[in-house]
């Protein structure tokens, strides 16, 4: 089996077990080699030859195997800001929940306790946004949504966020 096989067959493997996004030094980890500059030539030789696609900034996913296209974009939210508390909310949460009646398409907002940045993604936009809240003053106004295995704000939590951030409020219904 070539190190491209072994490859496609990590990919195969973790999306049956409901992954399918992986960091370069995860897939370096999952066939055994050493996350070295060598193995990130390989990954992009690999990106080349079209046999997996970079989603992000040292994030891949497998063509042959993709992960369910309604999950991963929060797939790759994980992936990104993994180690800090991250939830959706602002114009996403406040869409999702009705709140405003325009229909969020093609971008998802996210508060993040990591810094704020914005990727562009093949599955849509992420826009994070730093704050600076104490997590104990924003925890009870988070529930986990077994959907995405994410959690999201409340509404009232959103609006807050949307009001603390200085967004746009003209978009909230009366």
């Amino acid at each position: 089996m070539t190190k491209s096989e072994k490859l496609l067959y990590v990919f195969a493997s973790s999306v049956k077990a409901g992954g399918g996004i992986h960091h370069a030094s995860e897939l370096a980890f999952m066939l055994g080699e050493a996350h070295t500059p060598a193995f990130t030539k390989f990954l992009a030789d690999c990106v080349k030859k079209g046999i997996i696609r970079r989603v992000a900034q040292g994030l891949f996913e497998s063509l042959l195997t993709p992960p369910e296209p309604t999950t991963a974009l929060y797939k790759i939210i994980k992936k990104l800001r993994g180690n800090v508390l991250t939830y959706i909310s602002l114009e996403s949460q406040l869409s999702y929940t009705g709140d405003i009646s325009q229909v969020i398409m093609g971008r998802v907002t996210v508060v993040t306790k990591g810094r704020s940045g914005t990727f562009f993604t093949p599955y849509g936009v992420i826009e994070f946004t730093h704050t600076k809240k104490p997590v104990k003053d924003i925890a009870p106004n988070l529930y986990f949504d077994t959907d995405i295995n994410m959690y999201r704000a409340t509404a009232q939590q959103a609006l807050a966020d949307l009001k603390h951030c200085n967004r746009n409020l003209h978009m909230l219904e009366g």
